[in-house]
């Protein structure tokens, strides 16, 4: 039911096996654009084909996962979002655009589209981490509704700040925001 979700401007949808090339071309390779994310950089199609073997995973277990994110003008792949259930009722979220998509508000509107979602799925509580040096995530988060609930030091592991041994990569303070759907 919820495996694709239309807004004005955006189509989300479920992933699925041939969407492998492109995204790893428009943004899971790009060093740039997955900077501060919490996953690696795809080094490889391999790296894109096992994201998508976990999305098909997911949508499996739980009544939503991982989405991409098109344009409805033209069909061009943006970037992806989606929830993440760590129960039935709380999950979280995030999103990540190719750099062409950037300051143009698909993060906002799609953002809210799977904030509707997980309303419509019964999440009670959905939450966003974001590196501390993002804030242009956190105004994002704002404008959906999401309230800051402070900083988590040393919590999560940004593979692709490019520390000396990624092996041993250092735990980065993170952001916390969470809204009630």
């Amino acid at each position: 039911m919820f495996e694709r979700v239309e807004t004005p401007r955006l189509i989300l949808r479920k992933p699925v096996c041939g969407d492998a090339e492109a995204i790893f071309a428009r943004y899971a390779s790009d060093r740039e654009v997955t900077r501060l994310l919490g996953w690696p950089r795809h080094a490889s199609l391999d790296a894109t084909r096992d994201f998508l073997e976990f999305s098909d995973a997911e949508w499996v277990r739980w009544p939503a996962g991982p989405y991409l994110i098109e344009c409805r003008q033209d069909g061009r792949l943006l970037g992806s979002t989606g929830l993440a259930f760590e129960t039935s009722e709380c999950a979280m979220t995030g999103y990540v655009l190719a750099r062409d998509a950037w300051g143009k508000g698909y993060a906002t509107e799609c953002l809210r589209a799977v904030v509707n979602v997980a309303r419509e799925v019964g999440v009670a509580r959905v939450y966003a981490l974001c590196h501390v040096e993002n804030p242009a995530s956190w105004r994002v988060l704002e404008k959906c509704g999401f309230v800051w609930e402070g900083i988590w030091p040393r919590h999560t592991r940004f593979p692709n700040l490019g520390q000396p041994n990624p092996d041993h990569e250092a735990l980065c303070d993170v952001v916390r925001y969470a809204r009630i759907p």
